[in-house]
């Protein structure tokens, strides 16, 4: 039997005149890292239609996937702008925060992520002419937005958050992987641009973002194996974050292929040559390193949930940089033959597809039951 007692109630204690007033609390702790839930989505449709084997009805579920990356993208879109209106001092904070910073490149890559699933497989239910104007759209906005994530979140690390080289992550990669991802998806627009100096500058132009993107993820990249073998494995929460190394690797190796693809007829014919022979030698070696740094990093995602890792949203970064590595090796498979690219490629697709309903599914019942989202621990 549990005895009550009575205690005196507090009074309402009113904001101090003039202070801002809270609306909307839930949305409080809602950060740019939200986005990866988008990318890890959209990512599902466009690296299922690459694949060489397309069950009956496989295409109708992709499509379905594509309308609900879209759906999110747009409840995020808009609770981040209320996010920004109503909780500014916690956006502001998440933009001096080492740790959240980079995740705004997330927001450009989810805006190119749907952008590019909405011509892959979106086109069957909207029409290619309505899905063009949707893509230039989606892709103009995330590429312009992951340029300036590009400079301005380094900026910051370098003025304002100065990490020391012990809180080097994989998350680092996130602001300069996302012109990556213009790379890989803007050549798919380049046959529904009007021929000459459009399509050149287009296709001309993703190849200089792709030398941004790998440059920049080459000088991170030794900082993040660096502070491994120094500092040993990340926190348990953290580990999944190592699955984004995967994410340049496998992006970058699809937007070789798809820039050899939108070549011929766009550039004189030794270039789109040499673009072509590009695609696999540059890709056939990097997606050796890609498979090297999956088992690495499986082994230490092994090791944390034997120690008990549980549930976080960082368990999104299973999603869109296995995607990556999809498209990547059915890109080699298309254009080498070779039967193993494409076996490996499917074999990634079904971890991709395992990791995402695994993700849906844990994401969903923290909203449910109010645990999402929630101030860090």
């Amino acid at each position: 039997m549990v005895a009550l007692t009575t205690r005196p109630v507090a009074p309402p204690v009113s904001p101090p005149a003039g202070a801002p007033v809270r609306r909307l609390p839930a949305l409080r702790h809602l950060g740019p890292n939200w986005y990866a839930s988008v990318m890890g989505t959209a990512i599902v449709a466009t690296a299922g239609a690459g694949l060489p084997w397309q069950p009956p009805g496989m295409r109708t579920a992709l499509t379905v996937v594509w309308a609900l990356s879209a759906l999110l993208l747009a409840a995020l879109v808009t609770a981040r702008a209320l996010h920004w209106a109503h909780h500014r001092d916690q956006a502001r904070a998440h933009l001096l925060d080492a740790s959240m910073a980079p995740f705004y490149g997330c927001l450009a890559m989810a805006l190119l992520a749907v952008g590019g699933a909405t011509l892959v497989v979106g086109s069957d239910w909207i029409g290619m002419r309505t899905a063009v104007a949707v893509d230039l759209v989606l892709f103009t906005a995330g590429t312009v937005t992951g340029v300036l994530a590009a400079v301005a979140v380094p900026y910051l690390m370098v003025a304002r958050h100065r990490p020391t080289l012990s809180d080097a992550s994989p998350v680092w990669l996130l602001p300069v992987v996302a012109p990556m991802v213009s790379a890989a998806l803007g050549p798919l627009l380049v046959p529904h641009l009007p021929a000459g100096q459009l399509r050149q500058t287009l296709l001309y132009g993703c190849y200089g973002l792709f030398g941004l993107s790998l440059l920049g993820a080459l000088l991170m990249l030794p900082l993040v194996l660096g502070r491994l073998l120094v500092g040993g494995p990340p926190a348990l929460a953290l580990t999944p974050t190592l699955f984004l190394v995967l994410g340049p690797l496998g992006q970058s190796t699809t937007a070789v292929h798809q820039l050899a693809e939108a070549a011929p007829g766009v550039v004189p014919g030794p270039y789109a040559e040499g673009f072509a022979t590009l695609a696999v030698l540059y890709g056939v070696p990097v997606m050796g390193f890609a498979a090297l740094w999956l088992g690495l990093a499986g082994a230490l995602v092994v090791r944390a949930l034997r120690r008990g890792m549980g549930f976080s949203l960082t368990w999104w970064g299973f999603t869109f940089p296995v995607g990556t590595c999809v498209t990547g090796l059915a890109g080699l498979g298309s254009r080498t033959g070779l039967r193993l690219f494409e076996l490996a490629a499917t074999g990634l697709y079904a971890l991709l597809v395992g990791a995402w309903l695994v993700a849906c599914a844990w994401t969903v019942r923290r909203l449910v039951t109010g645990r999402l989202p929630a101030s860090p621990a």
